[in-house]
């Protein structure tokens, strides 16, 4: 899952919502800068309430982490998309396949979320503006891996470019995933897999039910 679906369930609590995001951000804005359970956890009830809402978040993410991504509905989907993406790009040997399979159920899944939840993202990025990113950014220095000054800059680009509200068309997602593999040093998609997102969104969606079997609100 990405941030918004880890956050939607939590909505009514700013800073838990923004802890269930954190993980991802911090892949992006630093990626020397990690969380762990083991670490996150033994401030959960923590006399500071945001310290203890940013911590519960990420405990939160990273328990959905878990096992959304060993349920056998996911990993089918990773490796039927990555051989169908493997043989588009001509047998593509590199991690590309692999990951864009990974990170494009994950788009697929917070369009359906948008959708099937309308208003709740616009909400998001409401949520997310209105916290104070500096005392977010001051929490998990309490427990990461090592500390940083990128998270605070991070947010405020995640809020104003407002990148998922792209997910919903197949040229938004295949757009922004791009975007991603420039980012890692991979090349970038290309018009040859619209045909392909166009036949694979479907199929996520007829399945979210089982790729959200452990998800913390009902979807129906």
């Amino acid at each position: 899952m990405n941030s918004f679906a880890h956050a939607l369930p939590f909505l009514d609590r700013p800073y838990y919502a923004v802890g269930a995001s954190l993980p991802d951000w911090l892949a992006a804005a630093d990626r020397k800068c990690r969380v762990r359970r083991k670490r996150a956890v033994d401030w959960v009830d923590d006399e500071d309430p945001i310290v203890a809402e940013v911590a519960g978040g990420v405990v939160q993410h990273l328990k959905d982490d878990h096992w959304f991504h060993t349920s056998g509905v996911f990993r089918d989907f990773e490796m039927k998309f990555a051989i169908e993406i493997r043989d588009i790009y001509d047998g593509d040997t590199s991690m590309r396949p692999g990951f864009v399979a990974h990170v494009m159920v994950e788009m697929f899944i917070d369009s359906w979320l948008q959708q099937n939840f309308p208003g709740q993202l616009e909400r998001y990025y409401q949520l997310i503006a209105e916290v104070d990113p500096q005392k977010v950014q001051e929490a998990i220095n309490r427990f990461a891996t090592k500390p940083t000054e990128l998270l605070v800059p991070a947010m405020d680009r995640f809020i104003s470019e407002r990148f998922i509200f792209d997910y919903v068309t197949d040229e938004g997602a295949v757009y922004r995933m791009s975007r991603v593999l420039e980012r890692i040093g991979l090349e970038p998609l290309d018009e040859k897999i619209l045909p392909w997102a166009a036949t694979a969104r479907p199929r996520v969606d007829e399945q979210i039910k089982g790729l959200l079997s452990g998800y913390a609100m009902e979807l129906s």
